[in-house]
């Protein structure tokens, strides 16, 4: 089966810039900033006091069913609700009870969900920090008074695949499914696996969702530690870059087998092409230079797509405003696409690094971006550095080439990923 066949029926997306992927989309073209001082904890202390939150974060309008809240953490709130989105607008659950009751049970069982979330959850831990200085050090009394004092669902909570599990719960998807914890480029890749599993006859459809709430103060601490938080709000491709900033939420996207879809008279959005992942084998912060890594996911994605680079309409890179990262995102670029690559945007710089989500979230936004004919710009950029002077991204508002987008995905142990999407009405 051809991947250009494989349909985008659904998007959905929460993050500091908005709760869908429209009002998302119109707070980066306006070239609004998400970032706010930091309301979740008492951010007075905290090197980098800065990030793109979820306002006014309430549980019961992200997830209906309160019985299930006590199990939740916030990146899971994100995570289901983008979902639920995405499953609405491609008509999944309506579609399925129009059915007999055998189709109905075959429907479920083609339907597939495959979830990339966090690596790391810090703030699991901080359920046994008053108890740890309560003891003193002393190992009996910990173990004596840690059902008294540590929450009974703490484990539960704290699993990193409740999205994965609570979607197939909630919509009786019973197809393939599987979490996937790859830092940065864990929604890509979740977008990625879906796909081929339509593609290689595994199910009929899949739904792909990246979530994340990096926004707490042990990751903020580490991360500024390694250098890679910057002062202020990211300036992806510029010449005083200095560092990146976090922001939380999801993205969830749905993409099915394009005759089902038409079957099923489902509103096609767009279409995946291809996907491809690379890594440099260097080292768990290491970056090389010459964009060797990125440059290969690129290339991959691509082949699997059967584009040439001229093909390609525009680019969302990873852009998190750091010095290397950029600088090696934008000598693959160079490489991938010569002289004349087509216009770079990113968004960082306003929805923040929203880490395992960034891949599902800014795929539903390059597909805003195709259907509406515009690139929005990166406002922070001032000056683009002049050691990859010829890459075109600007501040301003650019103009796709094409109904083609190629969206990239960066993370630690330079880990890469690329997919390339196209408008639906590029057919």
């Amino acid at each position: 089966m051809s991947a250009k066949r494989i349909a985008i029926t659904g998007a959905g997306a929460i993050c500091g810039a908005g709760s869908n992927c429209s009002a998302i989309w119109e707070t980066v073209r306006a070239g609004r900033i998400a970032a706010a001082p930091i309301a979740q904890f008492d951010s007075s202390h905290c090197p980098v006091p800065l990030a793109a939150e979820v306002a006014d974060f309430n549980p019961r309008a992200l997830v209906e069913d309160r019985k299930i809240h006590k199990l939740l953490r916030r990146t899971d709130f994100f995570g289901l609700y983008a979902a639920g989105q995405a499953i609405t607008e491609a008509g999944l659950v309506a579609s399925r009870e129009s059915l007999d009751a055998a189709a109905r049970d075959d429907f479920s069982d083609r339907t597939g969900v495959y979830v990339g979330s966090c690596g790391s959850g810090y703030q699991n831990q901080y359920d046994f920090l008053p108890l740890l200085t309560a003891a003193d050090g002393d190992a009996a009394a910990f173990g004596r008074l840690l059902a008294e004092q540590v929450n009974p669902m703490w484990l539960l909570r704290s699993l990193p695949n409740n999205v994965l599990c609570h979607i197939g719960i909630r919509y009786t998807f019973k197809g393939p499914n599987a979490c996937i914890t790859n830092h940065a480029i864990s929604g890509a890749l979740a977008l990625i696996e879906a796909a081929e599993a339509v593609i290689n006859d595994e199910a009929d459809r899949a739904v792909a969702v990246g979530h994340d709430a990096p926004i707490e103060p042990q990751t903020i601490a580490y991360f500024h530690a390694l250098g890679l938080l910057g002062a202020t709000v990211p300036r992806s491709f510029d010449r005083a870059r200095n560092g990146t900033m976090f922001g939380e939420g999801a993205g969830a996207l749905v993409c099915e087998r394009e005759g089902s879809a038409r079957a099923r008279d489902a509103n096609i959005i767009g279409y995946y092409l291809g996907g491809g992942c690379s890594s440099e084998a260097k080292g768990l912060l290491a970056i090389r230079e010459d964009g060797d890594g990125p440059a290969r996911a690129i290339e991959a994605a691509l082949k699997a797509a059967g584009l040439s680079p001229s093909e390609v309409g525009m680019i969302v890179a990873h852009g998190n405003g750091s010095r290397s990262s950029d600088a090696s995102e934008a000598a693959a670029i160079l490489r991938v696409f010569g002289h004349k690559p087509p216009p770079v945007t990113a968004f960082k710089w306003c929805i923040g690094h929203t880490l395992a989500a960034a891949g599902t979230i800014e795929t539903a936004l390059a597909l805003e971006c195709l259907a509406r004919g515009e690139v929005p710009g990166i406002a922070t950029l001032r000056e683009i550095d002049p050691a990859f002077a010829e890459l075109p991204a600007s501040a301003s508002v650019q103009k796709p080439r094409s109904d083609v987008a190629l969206v990239i995905a960066r993370g630690f142990a330079a880990a890469n990923a690329a997919l390339i999407v196209r408008c639906a009405a590029g057919g």
